[in-house]
């Protein structure tokens, strides 16, 4: 994995198994071999795909989701706020910033909605720490593993295609641990390192484990059924259905490969996304075209929004999009027209299960004694919310085994299957 916290220089670690020489240590038999074997748990798994959208740097979750019925957001935000007059959807409390309006029909559809003054039991403004308590997601344990790992564990994952990280950058913990997982910058681009026509590295390595015990064949056996179905996925011309255009940007080509891997039925139980460059100390610029804030609002929405309208509404029935970020912003802007790191914030929920058209969780108020050494104060834990989708949506019953002493909310975010 990589990490694109400011607070570190990227580093590579043992899960991207096929991006350096580990990937060649755990190569097993020949990729034409197992070409009709892709045993994977799409017939056995009916809950939802969850795909992860962290969006890295520290998201502002007023400057999306705007508090407009709180006079304390603009008293605080004199030059940045997000004007009455310019905000759309939302309700007597809230509104949506405008370059969201890609999402609108989904709020209107009510499969898309939010959940403020959400986020970690306790402040952490350090972007390296706050995302790696935010992915293993269990504070006060001993557990070093991520939560996602332990949910794939939980659902009974079996194959790498169970959990795929894509995009430029894997998560840094979020899939730590012991299920099978996959990282790839993109479908197409998805090889064996070193693998060439003049330097077969696959069909040597196959022979070095031919008869080997089966701690390394089956390792060796994942590899190779990895690449044998990206090679097959890649080899299909793909079109978007429904008129869906994604952005020709890094989060736009990831989403298009989740739905190629949902629509290839290659057993998808999750899927992970990095989008960076939210930490906007300065010029976040007012709600319009040009502005820092709006045109990363507006890339972000583009992009859901293709992936949703390309699977349609019969596909979305079987996928929530959650967003996560290590903390959000503060709420009074700074001196250079920017926001300082704060602490709670807003999660975007996009799905056919999602309870959407509304903003969930219970506003604990901008005025000075609601306010946690300024910034907002979080009323609803992250992983609460979370473990209320991996129930309803995911069957998983133990959520407690992936989020150890929380409870999952009830108020509602997602529907039941």
């Amino acid at each position: 994995m990589t990490r694109t916290d400011c607070d570190c220089p990227p580093t590579v670690t043992r899960r991207g198994i096929l991006g350096a020489a580990a990937a060649g240590a755990l190569a097993g038999l020949a990729g034409d071999q197992l070409s009709t074997q892709l045993a994977f748990a799409a017939g056995k798994y009916t809950g939802d795909t969850i795909v992860l959208l962290s969006l890295r740097g520290g998201f502002d979750g007023l400057s999306a989701i705007v508090p407009a019925g709180d006079p304390g957001y603009y008293a605080a935000r004199p030059d940045i706020a997000v004007a009455k007059s310019r905000l759309i959807g939302g309700d007597t409390r809230f509104g949506l910033h405008p370059a969201l309006a890609p999402l609108l029909p989904f709020w209107k559809a009510r499969t898309f909605g939010a959940v403020q003054a959400v986020g970690q039991p306790a402040p952490n403004r350090s972007h390296f720490s706050a995302m790696e308590e935010l992915e293993r997601a269990a504070p006060g344990t001993s557990l070093r593993t991520g939560w996602l790992d332990r949910m794939l564990g939980g659902l009974g994952a079996a194959s790498p295609f169970n959990g795929v990280s894509l995009g430029s950058p894997m998560p840094a913990r979020v899939m730590a641990g012991p299920a099978p997982a996959l990282g790839m910058r993109s479908l197409d681009d998805f090889s064996l390192f070193g693998d060439q026509d003049n330097q077969p590295m696959a069909a040597t390595l196959s022979a070095l484990y031919a008869g080997a015990p089966a701690v390394l064949s089956q390792a060796a056996g994942q590899v190779t059924s990895s690449l044998a179905t990206t090679k097959a996925l890649a080899a299909k011309a793909y079109q978007p259905a429904n008129g869906a255009k994604y952005p020709d940007d890094t989060l736009g080509k990831a989403l298009r490969d989740v739905a190629r891997l949902i629509k290839g039925k290659a057993g998808l139980m999750s899927a992970c996304i990095d989008s960076g460059d939210w930490d906007m100390h300065e010029n976040v610029g007012l709600a319009v075209p040009g502005k820092r804030m709006h045109d990363k609002l507006a890339q972000l929405a583009a992009a859901l929004a293709a992936f949703a309208t390309d699977l349609g509404k019969t596909g979305m029935q079987r996928v929530t999009v959650v967003t996560v970020s290590e903390f959000g912003r503060r709420v009074r802007q700074n001196g250079s027209g920017g926001l300082d790191h704060g602490y709670g914030n807003a999660m975007l929920l996009l799905g056919g299960g999602v309870a959407g058209g509304k903003v969930h969780g219970r506003w604990p108020g901008l005025g000075e004694r609601h306010l946690v050494d300024g910034d907002l104060a979080v009323t609803t834990d992250y992983r609460a919310v979370i473990g209320e989708i991996l129930q309803k949506r995911c069957g998983l019953k133990n959520t407690r085994s992936v989020f150890p002493n929380v409870r999952n909310t009830t108020s509602g975010v997602v529907r039941a299957r």
